[in-house]
């Protein structure tokens, strides 16, 4: 059932068209007004705006304005008993899809709803298609199709067109400035200016000018008037890297912008209004850095609005061959040079490490082997040694480790190869702990495989099905040392 809204402030009128067009089948709003017209359009989605032109406090030329100020894309008609080719042509440049005379035919005007009707069902059909060649292109520079990621497409998906604060929190190099970039070239700011500023690469006595700009004279070497980031980025994007770095007496000063929409340069008196969509990003965990004291508890749940956490790359390795892929071609078109390829062995590798750099760091890895391998291949012997899994620096000079958990002797007659059986614990009438139960089991059975590896994770993980990522982290939680490897 289509959406349409009436806006006339003639009772009569407004009230035939309410009933005229239920009879048709649609569903109908009604206001008396521009102002009331105007709370509606904010709150429900509308297929057509059918509008007066002449009404008091607000007539349709100034709710056209106000819809394209909020960006408002209902299509709209526009009625008047008093059209001149002025008033057609200002409303048509302002968004109007077309317009009538009054006293009109209600055939006629039916056959011109139809046709505005048409207009908001193509354009939704477009944006649908844009949004479904963004997710089948992975959002043109988001690489990876596991679940992890398929959950920060569907969030940055439902939030281009939200104006709302974002922070993205996640290990350097995962890509947060990447994902500032995509929601702001996907919105309907994208023609206006994205503006990134890393908070940490600002000396603290510099940062308040770089956000807020300043007058002449404000300090010593302030020669000429400045524009800070903030008015740079009108109409558009601030992207707030690393903002756990901002110094307190700033954070207030950010707050308000958000609060107020308005903030005075430094040394200066006039309130500038601004219309900027904040965007920030931290690999700091905020929350403990409000216990510590050292970040507003009040501006944290201002940025806070919508959350995006990415995740590191050990924890979505299954994206590893794409990412590769890309960086690979990406390289080798910059670097003029033949297609080269990643060996099986050398992937495996690859999807061994544990990446502390994350994305940033394969893709730093791919330009290094790009330059300096000049075969077509590359091999696990073009990799740095730390990528050896199962050779280690310095393996081969080191004595062979000890077992971390040794077998108990076997008994007489006891085949050499049979393991001592895993205790299974009893339940006693007074009960037990089940989850201390099942971590002991588990702590026993890594103990057993690394046993039976010398002490080597990688061969300890095959053994358990495990990912070695996955032992790794278990072995940290229980605090069991092995040999790295």
């Amino acid at each position: 059932m289509k959406h349409l809204l009436i806006v006339d402030d003639d009772d009569f009128i407004r009230d035939s068209l309410d009933i005229f067009f239920r009879g048709k089948g649609f569903k109908v709003a009604t206001a008396s007004d521009g102002f009331r017209a105007l709370d509606a359009l904010k709150s429900e989605k509308f297929d057509l705006v059918l509008m007066d032109l002449m009404m008091p406090d607000m007539g349709g030329i100034d709710l056209l304005k106000k819809m394209a100020e909020l960006k408002i894309s209902s299509p709209c008609i526009v009625m008047t008993a008093f059209a001149t080719v002025q008033t057609a042509v200002e409303a048509m440049k302002l968004g109007a899809f077309d317009y009538i005379t009054k006293p009109f035919v209600l055939d006629e005007l039916m056959m011109v709803v139809e046709r505005g009707i048409g207009v908001s069902e193509l354009q939704n059909e477009n944006r649908m298609l844009k949004r479904h060649l963004r997710k089948k292109y992975r959002f043109e520079g988001l690489i990876g199709d596991s679940p992890r990621m398929q959950q920060v497409y569907e969030m940055i998906e439902k939030i281009f067109d939200i104006d709302s604060t974002i922070l993205i929190t996640g290990e350097s190099g995962t890509g947060k400035e990447l994902i500032a970039k995509t929601i702001h070239f996907n919105s309907s700011r994208a023609q206006q200016p994205f503006v990134p500023l890393n908070c940490a690469a600002i000396p603290k006595d510099l940062l308040e000018s770089e956000l807020f700009g300043h007058e002449k004279g404000a300090f010593t070497g302030a020669l000429n008037t400045r524009i800070g980031r903030f008015e740079l980025a009108a109409g558009g994007t601030l992207f707030l890297d690393e903002i756990g770095e901002l110094d307190m007496s700033l954070q207030g000063k950010v707050l308000r912008v958000i609060q107020e929409k308005e903030f005075e340069r430094v040394g200066g008196s006039k309130t500038i209004k601004v219309d900027v969509r904040i965007v920030t990003a931290t690999n700091k965990d905020l929350e403990k850095a409000i216990e510590e004291g050292k970040f507003r508890e009040d501006l944290y749940y201002r940025l806070n609005v919508i959350p995006i956490q990415l995740p590191p790359l050990r924890e979505r390795v299954e994206d590893i061959p794409l990412l590769v892929d890309f960086f690979k071609k990406e390289l080798v078109k910059k670097r003029k040079r033949e297609s080269v390829e990643v060996s099986p062995e050398a992937m495996k590798c690859l999807l061994r490490y544990h990446w502390p750099g994350n994305v940033r760091e394969l893709e730093n890895l791919l330009e290094r082997l790009t330059i300096l391998v000049s075969k077509d291949i590359i091999d696990v012997c073009d990799l740095p040694a730390k990528f050896h899994a199962a050779k280690a620096p310095g393996a081969a000079s080191r004595p062979a480790p000890a077992p971390v958990a040794e077998a108990a002797p076997a008994s007489p007659g006891t085949p050499e190869k049979e393991e001592k059986p895993l205790a299974v614990a009893s339940l006693s009438d007074s009960g037990m702990d089940l989850a201390k139960a099942v971590e002991q089991m588990e702590r026993d059975l890594i103990l057993q495989a690394l046993g039976k590896t010398g002490g080597v994770k990688s061969k300890a993980a095959k053994l358990l099905g495990l990912n070695r990522t996955t032992l790794v982290e278990k072995m940290k939680k229980m605090n069991i040392e092995a040999h790295i490897s």
